[in-house]
């Protein structure tokens, strides 16, 4: 069964830097959409980075732009998730969702993402 596992969350200092994955076999050639979202403690669920597979139009939160990076290795079916200066703010829950939407206007939309992996959790203290 086709399934999306992320990896590479941990603890880093702020200021410091992370890179996530997300191995996506069978999402990558299919997707139009695969993208990161995060979960804060008591927070909802909030879209990160949209990369669109067809053009390469990504998408960030404005709260990320400039400091993380979404790509994908479509040759490891993989896609990454480039953290740089990273703050406490940045702390939580990471999932990797496929089979998104084919329209930029709902790249942090949820609910258009068909599928999800377990999450990695991403600790980042001051």
């Amino acid at each position: 069964q086709e399934r999306l596992v992320e990896s590479g969350g941990g603890s880093v200092q702020a200021g410091g830097s992370l890179r996530l994955s997300c191995a996506a076999a069978g999402f990558t050639d299919r997707s139009y959409s695969l993208a990161w979202f995060r979960q804060a403690p008591g927070k909802t669920r909030e879209g990160v980075a949209t990369l669109y597979t067809l053009g390469g139009t990504t998408y960030y939160a404005d709260s990320v732009e400039g400091r993380f990076t979404i790509y994908l290795d479509k040759a490891k079916s993989t896609l990454y998730l480039q953290m740089s200066s990273l703050a406490p703010e940045d702390t939580g829950m990471y999932y990797c969702a496929a089979d998104g939407p084919t329209y930029g206007s709902k790249w942090n939309w949820e609910n258009e993402f068909k599928a999800w992996g377990q999450g990695t959790q991403v600790t980042v203290f001051s």
